[in-house]
């Protein structure tokens, strides 16, 4: 099929849905299972095939999927650490003093963003693929916000 483009940059019989919800984080490490939220995302929009693409609006928080089980998790953790140790230099706390140097490398190296593909309303996660917030600063008690953008048709 064929489509042409309309004026507003989308094609004809394609939606866009836009949305953003918070996520409570406690302490560095909290990987917390967002899945439940961006299903109510997808149902809320009405589009039944296309795509979501989530981004977290902060450079100390990351976006990913994982099995959302005890052991993955802490091998997710001890990952990132060693990626990242608590204990090397980082500039970033040199120039500014706020010790969250390891934080920023974390989430640049995990990412903002994610995007996953829409089947009959339903996210085309597999099995055992939950979507995951990781609050990577060392600073407790953060509130991230998440965009999410659903594009497709019905």
């Amino acid at each position: 099929m064929i489509f042409q483009e309309k004026s507003e940059g989308m094609m004809y019989g394609e939606m866009m849905f836009q949305t953003t919800f918070m996520v409570s984080s406690q302490c560095e490490g909290d990987i917390i299972d967002i899945t439940p939220q961006v299903k109510t995302v997808v149902r809320e929009s009405n589009i039944v095939k296309g795509i979501i693409h989530l981004f977290v609006q902060h450079s100390t928080a990351a976006l990913t999927t994982i099995e959302y089980e005890p052991g993955v998790l802490s091998d997710l953790r001890r990952a990132l650490s060693v990626l990242a140790p608590d204990s090397a230099d980082y500039a970033h706390n040199a120039r500014w003093g706020d010790g969250n140097g390891r934080s920023h490398v974390k989430a640049a190296l995990v990412g903002p963003s994610l995007t996953i593909p829409l089947k009959g309303g339903t996210l085309m996660c597999g099995t055992w693929q939950q979507i995951v917030l990781l609050e990577c600063d060392v600073n407790a008690g953060r509130e991230r916000t998440i965009v999410c953008t659903v594009m497709g048709n019905n």
